[in-house]
């Protein structure tokens, strides 16, 4: 698909069928993710792949927002191995994870797979949920699968700001 086609016609999916990814479509996308730019290259994310029945229902646990996805990936990084940027003022790890999610949903959406960013999880419990190492913290977990029948965008998606309100030239 075109770029410009798979960031305009993308949208946060909110029903699925409940069909997990095939394969060969799941390691492109996370391909993508892991060709995803971090500060220093230092790839402090760790994606974990939700299929199974059991991390599914662990899913649910921690979040009210699967949506009957079939697969999720849960993207955290290692807060340990975070670039620290002069000043002392801001690290890298939620940034660098974020532009590794951004990869995973974008990919995903040239696959013709559906996805949902989430972020409306208790982090602690998917912590200790998933068993996560004491070093990782959880960004989100971005739904993936097909679209239910009479899944779509919300009546909103198309409204976009002007150019002009958004962006200045300084």
């Amino acid at each position: 698909m075109e770029f410009t086609d798979v960031v305009r016609e993308r949208f946060s999916c909110k029903s699925y069928d409940g069909r997990k990814v095939e394969q060969d479509k799941l390691e492109r996308i996370l391909e993508a993710g892991r060709l995803a730019p971090t500060a220093k290259n230092l790839q402090e994310q760790h994606i974990y792949v939700l299929q199974s029945e059991e991390a599914l229902a662990k899913v649910d646990l921690v979040t009210p927002c699967r949506y009957n996805a079939g697969t999720c990936l849960l993207v955290a990084f290692d807060k340990n191995n975070v670039y620290t940027y002069p000043g002392s003022q801001r690290e890298s790890g939620v940034e660098d994870a974020t532009i590794v999610a951004t990869h995973l949903m974008l990919a995903a959406a040239n696959e013709g797979i559906n996805s949902c960013w989430l972020n409306c999880i208790d982090l602690e419990k998917a912590h200790s949920e998933f068993g996560l190492p004491d070093n990782e913290e959880v960004l989100m977990i971005l739904d993936l699968g097909y679209g239910a029948e009479g899944a779509g965008p919300l009546a909103n998606h198309g409204n976009r700001k002007p150019l002009s309100e958004t962006v200045s030239y300084l």
